[in-house]
């Protein structure tokens, strides 16, 4: 969580100089609500993952037991969810776009005239991208290089020469190549690192049209970006910036809105159409993961506008799921070619009935995420902090 506020022109003030209490609760509480959905996301994704490495999968598995219900199967059964578990992607596209676009939007609402500084945007974004995008094409590389060694070749297994190596490093994955090795989850960074370099001219649009005109551009831009290169296969940031930018938009809205003492908070409501929508992409799931990720996204982000009116979340799960959402981005990156390593490795690549070992992997993969996020991610987030421009009131702050 940030260590600053925003004065009336868009400076920043340290965090002493803060006016009021609830400020900071409510900005707790924020970071709490983005945190545990970062910390749900990338557990169901990792878990839908590794249920398609480790098991034979549903039908199968019904198939050949049946109506049995022993433990083991019942608790097979009730993985069955996990199979929607690639909507864990749009949440991440959601919460980019919120998160990337919260500093902006908060010194809009204070200073309209607030211009971003384009050059620096770029260099913090390098700084806490591309390091860890580095050490994971390594770490891929030699986990991948292993589990080539061990035959069957495991069928997640794609190329790891140079050249699938420089097409991911470039996030080019998707029109230049595919993903790297066993890492398919890697299509998605290629997508958020074409968001970063588009914000600036988002952010200018911003400034000029207004956020809600944005957005309903934006969309048409989506909407055109799918029928000329999804349905080609072809991956491009255009094809799901309708999703990151619905983060931007919630972003843009609440911090108005903050500027606004007498706004009003949004609704419970707003909670039951998130879960139409959710159930509704889990529908459209059986047609293509396209549709259900638009629906989705538009599922989630009800959800966050909601959530983010909450002071702190104070359940349990909540705080375990935050706790998760530390290392998430680590989690996301690495977790694939452990699950194939481990299968090629104990099971020559073969398709468990059982589904415990797939929890086996689980529990194999998220300490190794957080030892990454230790080593690698830690150190890019600390190098892409001290890029962030200082402020004349924090240096004079500081010379205090």
């Amino acid at each position: 969580m940030s260590d600053s506020a925003f004065d009336a022109t868009g400076a920043s003030l340290p965090f002493s100089a803060r006016p009021q209490r609830d400020a900071r609760v409510d900005s707790a509480g924020k970071e709490h609500v983005i945190d545990a959905m970062r910390g749900f996301a990338a557990l169901l994704v990792a878990y839908f993952h590794c249920r398609q490495v480790a098991w034979v999968g549903m039908e199968s598995f019904h198939h050949t037991v049946g109506h049995a219900l022993s433990f083991s199967s019942i608790v097979a059964y009730l993985t069955m969810p996990i199979a929607w578990g690639s909507a864990g992607v749009p949440i991440f596209f959601v919460i980019s776009g919120y998160c990337i676009h919260r500093g902006g939007a908060l010194r809009l609402a204070q200073n309209p005239n607030y211009t971003l500084n384009t050059v620096n945007f770029w260099a913090r974004r390098f700084a806490r991208i591309y390091p860890v995008l580095l050490a994971a094409l390594l770490l891929t590389f030699a986990l991948d290089w292993v589990s080539f060694q061990l035959p069957p070749v495991n069928h997640k297994l794609r190329e790891i020469g140079l050249h699938a190596f420089l097409v991911n490093l470039f996030s080019l994955q998707g029109v230049a190549g595919k993903t790297y090795g066993s890492n398919g989850a890697l299509w998605t960074l290629s997508l958020e690192v074409q968001f970063y370099a588009i914000y600036p001219l988002l952010f200018a649009l911003r400034r000029r049209l207004g956020m809600t005109p944005l957005l309903a551009l934006v969309a048409l831009v989506n909407i055109v970006s799918a029928y000329v290169l999804e349905r080609h296969d072809l991956q491009f940031f255009t094809s799901y910036w309708f999703a990151w930018t619905l983060g931007a938009w919630i972003a843009d809205v609440k911090a108005r809105k903050a500027a606004d003492k007498d706004a009003r908070r949004a609704s419970n409501g707003l909670y039951a159409v998130a879960a139409v929508l959710v159930a509704l992409g889990c529908v459209a799931f059986r047609f293509g993961q396209y549709g259900a990720f638009q629906l989705w996204a538009l599922g989630f982000a009800f959800y966050l506008y909601r959530a983010l009116d909450r002071r702190s979340v104070e359940t349990p799960l909540a705080r375990v799921l935050s706790r998760f959402g530390d290392f998430s981005f680590s989690l996301y990156l690495i977790h694939l070619p452990i699950f194939v390593l481990l299968s090629s490795l104990l099971y020559r690549s073969a398709l468990q009935l059982s589904i415990w070992p797939s929890f086996g992997f689980m529990l194999v993969a998220v300490p190794v995420a957080y030892v990454f996020y230790r080593l690698v991610e830690l150190p890019a987030m600390k190098w892409s902090a001290s890029l962030k421009p200082k402020s004349k009131a924090r240096v004079a702050a500081a010379r205090a």
